[in-house]
């Protein structure tokens, strides 16, 4: 089995030969290969035959991480314009055939402003309500004609990374929630789908007051369920695993500071409650960020390659 299949049965809620995992990022690239990925400026004012450098040497790294640790989906984070995605997916294809799930960001509605934009935000949700509707209708619109595009072309699909909570609960009411964000992810979701996509929904925080409004949108996956704003994925699997697949969720701040024995223990809650009849992919709660040390992600990875087999 590939790592795609293995992926597709997991998105699907079926259960593959193994668990499958990933990451949404995995920025330690430089600690393990000396490479860094080729992104922002510098791809700026290059010719078409440099950008066609700067996807294959990207491609050529994403294909080393995912071989390395196994994972099922590459998550395309590095190229600034739907072209350059494109071609960087084209680059991976090339080098290893049809073997990962090859996905981008997709996300296009409203997220958790800046601070500096918070009062602007709410006030506008209760002063020009019709406006905010007609622009969050507008950015699903755009959305779905890039990934047309994108899909067209080799995208396999979408992770779409609003972030809607924080450890506290979501960033407006779960009625306010119903109002201006349900309807528009429900059709950004069910666009892509009927193009062909896989569709994971990523956001952090305690999603619990408004998960039932994600999953009834029709996602494929849900992540991160993040355990430092207690979710708990035994919860959310007895709840809604028949009906979404769960990513997630071993603690990134164990991850960070904490214990071998604390980042195994983890890893083991995770495992044993996300892998039973398939339908879950293992990963970290958030992305496999800069800084967070090397030997970490080793003990976690370690223990998948023991625990992986169903």
């Amino acid at each position: 089995m590939t790592p795609k299949e293995r992926a597709i049965l997991a998105l699907t809620l079926k259960q593959p030969d193994e668990v499958p995992t990933f990451e949404l990022e995995f920025q330690l690239t430089e600690e393990v290969f000396g490479e860094e990925y080729y992104k922002g400026e510098s791809w700026e004012g290059k010719t078409e035959k440099e950008r066609e450098r700067l996807a294959e040497a990207n491609a050529a790294l994403y294909i080393k991480v995912a071989e390395k640790y196994h994972h099922s989906i590459i998550m395309e984070t590095s190229a600034p314009t739907s072209e350059d995605i494109i071609l960087t997916a084209n680059k991976i294809r090339e080098a290893s055939g049809d073997n990962y799930l090859i996905i981008c960001h997709g996300d296009a509605t409203y997220a958790i402003p800046s601070g500096d934009k918070m009062l602007e935000f709410v006030y506008n949700l209760s002063d020009h309500k019709d406006e905010m509707k007609e622009n969050a209708q507008r950015m699903v619109n755009e959305a779905l004609e890039r990934g047309k595009k994108l899909i067209d072309n080799g995208i396999d699909g979408f992770a779409l990374c609003a972030d809607y909570c924080f450890n506290s609960g979501p960033f407006i009411s779960p009625a306010m929630f119903r109002e201006f964000i349900t309807p528009y992810l429900e059709q950004l979701i069910q666009g892509y789908r009927r193009m062909g996509a896989y569709v994971i929904k990523h956001t952090d925080g305690n999603i619990m007051p408004i998960i039932d409004q994600i999953v009834d949108c029709g996602p494929h996956a849900l992540h991160s369920l993040d355990p430092m704003a207690g979710v708990d994925i035994a919860e959310v699997k007895r709840m809604y695993g028949k009906r979404v697949c769960l990513i997630g969720n071993v603690n990134c701040a164990l991850m960070q500071t904490g214990t071998r024995e604390e980042i195994l223990d983890s890893c083991r809650y995770a495992m044993e409650n996300g892998k039973p009849g398939g339908g879950y992919i293992f990963s970290t709660s958030n992305v496999v960020f800069k800084g967070m040390p090397l030997e970490s992600y080793e003990i976690m990875m370690d223990y998948y390659e023991r625990n992986k087999k169903y």
